[in-house]
């Protein structure tokens, strides 16, 4: 059984910076995510990343101010948030799948419970 424990979520102010993390339990998948959901919107993709660590993915709304990172030695895939807008508010998810290369939600099969972020304006 593989489980996903979010955390690292919180209030920031437009500019700032969050690091989530996402502890990851059972059997090694091929892709681990990080999706968000707004209220009233869908959930959508931010970012992957591959099993070895060497293949990463992002939405284009987040490239350059996101990275995606699975660290082997605490069992985590970290989702470091800089330059935070007020639209980046939402209930981020962790997911993982045995999809290599995934980034749609529904080919993701493990979620989380998902971690709230605000960022004020």
């Amino acid at each position: 059984q593989v489980q996903l424990v979010e955390s690292g979520g919180g209030l920031v102010q437009a500019g700032g910076s969050l690091r989530l993390s996402c502890a990851t339990s059972g059997r090694s998948l091929s892709t681990y995510g990080w999706f968000r959901q707004a209220p009233g919107r869908e959930r959508e993709f931010v970012a992957a990343v591959s099993w070895s660590g060497s293949t990463t993915n992002y939405a284009e709304s987040v490239k350059g101010r996101f990275t995606i990172s699975r660290e082997y030695v605490k069992d985590t895939v970290s989702l470091q948030m800089n330059i935070l807008r007020p639209e980046d508010t939402a209930v981020y998810y962790c997911a993982a799948t045995s999809v290599i290369g995934a980034t749609a939600p529904r080919l993701f099969d493990y979620w989380g419970r998902g971690t709230q972020v605000t960022v004020s304006s």
